[in-house]
């Protein structure tokens, strides 16, 4: 699975709710407004940008384009950090404010079942785009799924 199916997998509405969730003013505190307007072909990033270019961005992530939908995830993950806290805290996963250690060994903190068990205790206090996508960011990155996380769906074998 490549981060640009995670994303079309939410579909355009849900990929449209993930843009419009971006903090400028967290892409400026972590020093990623820059990097992110460049890759992102905005002359400047803020509310009315982002919605016109949803669109834009839905074509290259429908295209394929891997760097520009890590660039994307770092700036909705960064803009949520409060909910990726919560969701690490909720499964025990040690993290210093969202971030966890590159040499981590994640498979004891991801028991069988953890995705439903996050969506259902999250999905009403959060956006449901952004509840899926955050399990299907852990499992793309961490765990290396083959397929994204579709919830009710059956287990993948």
């Amino acid at each position: 699975m490549q981060l640009s199916d995670i994303y079309r997998d939410l579909g355009q509405e849900g990929f449209g709710q993930l843009v419009r969730s971006i903090s400028i003013g967290k892409l400026k505190t972590y020093q990623i407004y820059e990097g992110f307007k460049v890759r992102a072909h905005l002359a400047k990033v803020n509310t009315e940008a982002l919605r016109k270019s949803a669109p834009r961005f839905w074509a290259r992530i429908s295209e394929g384009d891997e760097e520009f939908a890590k660039e994307l995830a770092q700036a909705v993950l960064v803009s949520h950090l409060d909910f990726m806290i919560a969701v690490l805290d909720f499964l025990g996963v040690p993290h210093e404010n969202g971030f966890f250690a590159k040499d981590m060994d994640p498979q004891p903190y991801f028991t069988d079942g953890w995705e439903e068990r996050v969506f259902e205790r999250f999905r009403g206090a959060y956006p449901e785009a952004l509840v899926i996508f955050y399990i299907n960011h852990l499992r793309w990155e961490l765990l290396h799924a083959a397929e994204p996380f579709r919830p009710g769906a059956p287990k993948e074998a």
